[in-house]
């Protein structure tokens, strides 16, 4: 069970990672003049009065995250993260195939893998602006592709646990895959419960709430994993 310990030093990095990333652009945003008259001067657009937007919804990540300098914090820092995400995926991937002996199908191993390609796709083509029904069309795939495919990563990593769990009884924290189980069932259920709201022009302010507690909602997933696994 070696593959443990590297699970669990890239599951809390995974979840450190954008956490800071997301939060430090969300203080840019709202604290703009601190950098007024330097070189990291905020573009007006990025700029958002105080909110605390996992309770008001008063901006969105988007407009935290896109504009200079914030671009130059959350580019790297969603690139960062994709590279976990993919090693983080792989060694799972071993680690269900050591314990299987190679038996059934890993799926969570592609949709994972293709959530991060997701990841790396929509910060790059974050703050990058073309009057083209099609490239908008095509960011607003490649985000609900990042959405879903890493939804679905984690429900089958859990089925998967769930079904060895009398193998690997002794390394992992049994609380921990109950709390696992009733997140990812969550995220499921609040994904499908709020698409009709997310297809309306309205209720701004609940949507952007929603985006940023979704999203941490996301990544406390890799939180749960670090606490998940016994350090062996």
């Amino acid at each position: 069970m070696e593959n443990t310990n590297q699970i669990r030093n890239i599951s809390i990095w995974i979840f450190i990672v954008p956490v800071v990333v997301l939060n430090t652009c969300l203080f840019i945003s709202i604290n703009g003049e601190l950098l007024q008259g330097t070189i990291f001067q905020v573009d007006p657009i990025g700029r958002s009065s105080f909110t605390i937007p996992y309770f008001d919804g008063g901006t969105s990540i988007s407009r935290t995250s896109r504009t200079y300098p914030a671009y130059l914090i959350f580019k790297p820092g969603m690139i960062i993260t994709s590279i976990l995400l993919i090693k983080y995926w792989l060694a799972n991937n071993r680690l269900i195939s050591n314990i299987n002996q190679n038996k059934g199908n890993n799926n969570f191993l592609y949709f994972g893998v293709g959530s991060a390609v997701f990841l790396i796709l929509h910060s790059l083509l974050l703050g990058v602006n073309y009057e083209l029904d099609f490239y908008k069309f095509f960011r607003r795939f490649v985000l609900l592709g990042f959405i879903i495919f890493e939804v679905i990563a984690q429900a089958l990593l859990v089925i998967r646990i769930y079904k060895v769990k009398s193998y690997i009884s002794n390394f992992f924290n049994k609380k921990i895959l109950f709390l696992k189980i009733m997140l990812v069932s969550l995220l499921i259920i609040v994904a499908i419960a709020s698409a009709p709201i997310l297809n309306s022009t309205d209720y701004t302010y609940f949507k952007h709430a929603l985006e940023w507690n979704y999203f941490l909602g996301v990544v406390s997933f890799y939180l749960l994993t670090f606490l998940f696994w016994k350090k062996t």
